[in-house]
C-alpha cells in the first residue's frame, strides 16, 4: 500500500498562482544551477554520443562490453572501450509520474512540485543550440504528450502546463456506477516512450516508482523490463521523489492512512512505538527494492526528498558524475548515486 497522510504542503507556496511559481523556480534553478549551466553541450550527465574521442581502459562492472574496442584490446592485450564525445544535439525525453501518489507532501514541497523542479532543472542543464526536449506526463486522464522541440519558450510551457495540471485525487467508491477507467501506469509511459525516442539521447523519468511495486522482493516491477530496454539505447537517469512521511512515522496519536491509488482507508494509532518500527522497516525495504530495480535496469539513480535542499542535491550529483566520467581507470570512484 503506498502510504499518505493528510498533511498538506506548505500553503506558502501551494496559494501562488503557477505564473508566480514558474517564477520563484526559474529564479531558483538559474541562481543555483549557474555554475552547470556554463559552457556548451556540457548536459545533464556526461555520458555518451557519437563523436568517437579515443578509448581508455575497460572498468569491470561499470562499462558496457558492447563498447568495447576490440582493435586497441587486441593491439595491447588490455581490454579497452570506445570513448565518445556528447552529441551536439541532444533530444532529451521526460516522463514525468503525475498520478495520486505525487499529491502529497509533508515539507515545504509536495511531491508533485518537486518534481516539476526536477523537470525545470534538466530541461535548463541541457538546453543548448539545437537540443530538443520532450515530455509525456501520466494523468488520471491519460498520457500528455508534449512533443520535442527547443528554446526556453517550450521549456516555461511545459513547466506552466504541469504547475496549471488538475489535481490527481485517490478513487472512491460509486454505488450503482461503472468502475473508472484504470489510469495509465509507470510501465504503460515507458512502453509509449520507448516506441517514440528512435534518437539516442537522454531519457529522465521522474517519479516515485511505486507503480505496480509488488509485495514479494523476489519478483520484478512491471516497469523495469521497459526501463531496461530504454537503457540500452538511452542513457536514462531515474530522479525518484520521496516524502519523509513515507519513510517513517510521528508520534501523533491516531491518524488515518489513504491509499492514494486505490483510496483505501485504515487508521492507526501512531503512539505504538513497535508500529512506527515496522512502519520504518517496512519503508526502508521498499525503498531499497525500488533502487534495486534502477540498478538492474540501468539507470543512473538521483534520489529527491521534499525536505531536501533539491538544487543542492541536483548540482552534487551532476558534479559527481562529470567527475566519474572524467577519473582515469583505476582510480577510486566512489561517489556514484
Amino acid at each position: 500500500m503506498r502510504r499518505a497522510t493528510t498533511a498538506p504542503a506548505d500553503p506558502g507556496l501551494a496559494d501562488l498562482a503557477p505564473d508566480q511559481r514558474l517564477r520563484r523556480l526559474e529564479l531558483t534553478v538559474t541562481r543555483r544551477l549557474n555554475g552547470l549551466l556554463h559552457g556548451q553541450y556540457r548536459g545533464l550527465l556526461p555520458g555518451p554520443g557519437s563523436e568517437p574521442s579515443g578509448s581508455r581502459e575497460y572498468r569491470p562492472g561499470e562499462d558496457e562490453v558492447r563498447r568495447m574496442d576490440w582493435a586497441v584490446t587486441a593491439r595491447t592485450a588490455v581490454p579497452h572501450v570506445r570513448q565518445v564525445d556528447a552529441d551536439r544535439e541532444l533530444t532529451t525525453w521526460l516522463l514525468v509520474d503525475g498520478s495520486a501518489s505525487m499529491e502529497f507532501g509533508t515539507a515545504e514541497l509536495d511531491k508533485r512540485e518537486l518534481a516539476v523542479a526536477a523537470v525545470a532543472a534538466v530541461g535548463f542543464l541541457t538546453a543548448g543550440v539545437g537540443n530538443r526536449l520532450g515530455a509525456q506526463v501520466l494523468r488520471a486522464d491519460g498520457v500528455r504528450r508534449f512533443p520535442a522541440r527547443s528554446g526556453r519558450t517550450h521549456l516555461l510551457a511545459l513547466l506552466r502546463a504541469l504547475l496549471a495540471a488538475p489535481r490527481a485525487t485517490a478513487p472512491t467508491d460509486r454505488p450503482g456506477r461503472e468502475p473508472a477507467a484504470r489510469p495509465p501506469d509507470l510501465a504503460d509511459g515507458l512502453d509509449a516512450l520507448h516506441r517514440i525516442a528512435n534518437r539516442r539521447g537522454l531519457v529522465v523519468v521522474v517519479s516515485d516508482f511505486l507503480d505496480g511495486l509488488p509485495d514479494d522482493p523476489g519478483l520484478t516491477a512491471p516497469w523495469e523490463r521497459t526501463m531496461r530496454r530504454l537503457a540500452v539505447r538511452h542513457q536514462v537517469l531515474a530522479i525518484e521523489v520521496t516524502d519523509p512521511r513515507e519513510l517513517e512515522l510521528p508520534d501523533v496519536g491516531l491518524i488515518t492512512l489513504v491509499d492514494p491509488e486505490t483510496g483505501r482507508h485504515r487508521e492507526v494509532c501512531t503512539s505504538d512505538r513497535g508500529l512506527r518500527e515496522r512502519y520504518a522497516e517496512a519503508a526502508a525495504a521498499q525503498r531499497e527494492q525500488v533502487h534495486q530495480a534502477l540498478r538492474r535496469s540501468g539507470a543512473t539513480h538521483l534520489p529527491l526528498r521534499t525536505d531536501g535542499d533539491w538544487s543542492a542535491d541536483i548540482v552534487r550529483h551532476v558534479h559527481a558524475q562529470r567527475r566519474l566520467a572524467a577519473a582515469p581507470a583505476g582510480q577510486p570512484r566512489g561517489g556514484a548515486a
